[in-house]
Order: structure tokens, then sequence, then C-alpha cells
């Protein structure tokens, strides 16, 4: 099993979001994060990608070339790259500018999104599902194809095209997120890409039909069942010695959630930090808790990967490392162990 840690890059102060050293020390935390985690051994760090407040998230490129100047091992990956949103020209070149960079590091994840950033791009919300189909597809035919020809829809057409640079080593992996969308299953499916479960306001169990379509699609395609390979995001992270410290440590992060969650519209799924961490995906809780809840994930997801929030989320500095610490040093080796990769 692997581990991803994903920063979604929010303002650290928002009554002061204004203010340039705000904004500094946000992309700072972020950057030191990647550094302890590859220290740590974790497996890859990434960054989402928002285009809303209170985020700062609106340039993953630009924030993980940092990174990788800065790093030597860990994978580096968005989460999610809004592909609906974006030119895939565009993705192409600036993600495998990225991949050379840090040296063959790179992987995407990408999504449709679910914040309010498609109108920005112009698209309504009944436009940004059959966007990130058809933006795939070319994205997929740019990194794989040295001549493409696309007809105009979305974008201008293309004629004989060549995207440059080409990525270091064929076309990086690129994982389908989704947490509803059969159809993103179902096109991962279609071109042997591996998927992220990001059921983040749900219950694993209300995942079983999303991941039972994609095996069986999967199997459709004529494709053998060991290549399969899914990862399952998390909403909430942190590891402490004890299950009550750890709900006493995360119990203000969870509220802060909650409020941003209500500040946008939005309605928060789970009653009480309690609520959220008994049925929602978030592995918070001692080290033999959050082993068992994955155990139990795996029965639904049978994933190799978890990508978990590494953000702080307003956490002291000292529970945020020592929860870092406690993951990589009791809970990764045990899952390791216990739940191998696939065949690469």
């Amino acid at each position: 099993m692997k581990f991803y840690g994903v920063a979604p890059i929010r303002y650290l102060d928002a009554a002061g979001a204004d203010e340039p050293a705000a904004t500094r020390a946000s992309f700072d935390l972020t950057v030191a994060t990647a550094l302890r985690m590859e220290e740590l051994g974790f497996d890859g760090f990434g960054v989402g990608e928002r285009h809303h407040w209170p985020f700062l998230s609106s340039a993953p490129p630009v924030v993980l070339s940092h990174v990788a100047a800065l790093t030597r091992r860990i994978r580096l990956f968005t989460g999610v790259t809004l592909l609906s949103m974006l030119d895939p020209l565009r993705v192409a070149e600036d993600y495998a500018t990225l991949d050379h960079l840090s040296g063959g590091r790179l992987e995407l994840i990408v999504g449709k999104g679910a914040g309010p950033g498609g109108a920005l791009f112009g698209l309504t919300p009944d436009q940004q599902r059959p966007a990130l189909a058809d933006n795939f597809r070319l994205l997929h035919e740019l990194w794989t194809s040295d001549e493409v020809s696309w007809r105009a829809q979305r974008r201008p057409r293309l004629d004989g095209v060549r995207s440059l640079p080409r990525p270091l080593n064929g076309r990086p992996r690129i994982w389908h997120g989704s947490s509803s969308s059969l159809d993103s299953v179902a096109l991962a499916a279609e071109y042997g890409d591996p998927v992220v479960f990001s059921n983040a306001g749900l219950s694993s169990e209300s995942a079983r039909p999303l991941v039972e379509h994609y095996r069986a699609e999967w199997a459709r395609h004529g494709r053998p069942a060991d290549r399969l390979f899914t990862g399952a995001g998390t909403p909430g992270f942190l590891v402490a010695k004890t299950s009550q410290a750890a709900v006493a440590a995360y119990r203000p992060a969870y509220e802060r959630l909650a409020a941003m969650q209500r500040s946008i519209g939005a309605r928060p799924p789970f009653a009480s930090v309690e609520d959220f961490i008994a049925r929602s995906p978030a592995l918070v809780g001692s080290p033999a808790q959050v082993i068992d809840k994955v155990h139990r994930q795996h029965e639904v997801f049978g994933h190799s990967l978890i990508v978990f929030s590494v953000d702080p989320d307003g956490l002291a500095e000292d529970d945020h490392r020592a929860s870092l610490e406690l993951f990589a040093g009791e809970v990764a080796p045990a899952l390791r162990t216990a739940l191998p990769d696939p065949p690469p």
C-alpha cells in the first residue's frame, strides 16, 4: 500500500486574507509539509486545485515545480486537476514540463471538481461532466500521439498538433477521482486507468455500487483483474497515541471545516466530530484504530493507495508533526505488510 498526502492550501489567516504575509505563510507551510513527508518516507505529495475563497490552490503546476526542485524521491500529483475547466493542451504542456523538472515523478488525479469555480471558466454545473470526459480524451491523445487532429467542440480545432514537451517516459499515470459518477469510473476502465474513490461526504459502504461498476467495466474491456488499481480518499486525518487525544485534537479542525462548508452554502453531512469520525472515511484515532479502519475500507474498495489531507487545518504544530510521525512509524509499516501493492 502507498500513501499520498494532499494539501488544499488554504489561507492561514482568514482575517488577513488580502495580506501578502498571509499568502506567503500559507505557501511556506505547504512546502515545509512536502519536505517533511519526503523525510518521513511517504510515497507522494500533492496539492489540490481550487479557484475560490478560502483557497490558494489555483496554480498546482507552479507549486509542484517548486516542490520538485527541493525534493528527490517523493511522487508529485494533483488532487484534483479540474480538467473539466481547463484547456487540455495547456494541461499537457504544463504537466509534461513538470514531469521533466521532477525527473518523471508526476501523476495526475483528474476530476470534475465540487467547488463553485466552474463559472469562472464559462461552465454551468451541467456542462462540467461532459467537458471532463471530452477534455480527458484530448489530453490522452496529446500525450500518446505525435500528431493530433481534434474537431472543434469546447475549444478551437487542432490540425496535426504535437504538444511539447513530450512527457519524460510516456504518458504519466492518470487517476480518475470519483465520488458518485458511474461515467467517471467507466471512462477510467475504458482507458485502463486507476480510480481514486473520493467519497469525502459519504460513508465508505455507500461507495460500493461505484466500486462494483468500475470492476465490471474493467472486466468488460477484457482487462486482467490483477491489474486493477484503486485508491481511496479521506476527508480528515489525525493520528494520536489514544483515541481520546485524537478526537480532542481534531475537534477544532472539524468545526472549522463545517463552518467553511456552511459559508459556501453547503450543509455539513455529519452532525458532530464523533459522527464524522465514525461514519465518514476520515482516519482519525489511535494507530490501531486507523489500521483497523483502513482494513474495513479495503473490504469495500480493494484499494492500494490512500490519499489524505495533510493540511494542518489549524492544528497545533506539535500535534500535526506527531500525527505524521505516528502514521509513518506505526501505521504505514503495518499496512504496507498486510496490503501489498498490485503489479506495476
